[in-house]
């Protein structure tokens, strides 16, 4: 599972997530990619089953690319716990995308293997996506 090694701040605030990305918008290393068309938080246990999902289909061949990373903090209080006393324990990590992220590549195979499994991977994730290509955006 994805996580940081070490963290300055153990708890964070959850901030708003607003606007489209500019940064790891575009394919950059392979020739296939899955991009996010909204926004949302995606987990480091949604990142691994996307990964898993992705590496089944293509089974030896091609190469992958993971191009988000889960570094913000969620916390979670326990079941059943009145409200107050504070926030509650950090519970995971998960990467914050906006949208026109581009979330994976994949490269090394061919155009209708890498829709079928990075199709496959959307189904594990929480937010609209959509199968780009090198030469067209």
């Amino acid at each position: 599972m994805l996580m940081p090694k070490r963290v300055k701040h153990r708890k964070v605030m959850r901030g708003r997530m607003t606007g489209t990305a500019y940064r790891g918008s575009t394919i950059a290393f392979g020739e296939y990619g899955l991009k996010a068309l909204e926004s949302g938080k995606i987990t480091s246990r949604q990142i691994e089953a996307a990964r898993v999902a992705i590496n089944r289909k293509v089974k030896r061949g091609g190469k992958l690319w993971i191009r988000i990373f889960p570094d913000f903090p969620f916390t979670k209080k326990p079941a059943e716990t009145r409200m107050g006393k504070g926030k509650g324990n950090p519970e995971g990590f998960v990467a914050r995308v906006l949208p026109g992220r581009i979330l994976f590549e994949i490269a090394g195979i061919d155009e209708a293997l890498a829709r079928e499994a990075l199709e496959h991977a959307a189904s594990k994730l929480p937010l609209k996506t959509k199968f780009v290509s090198i030469d067209k955006f």
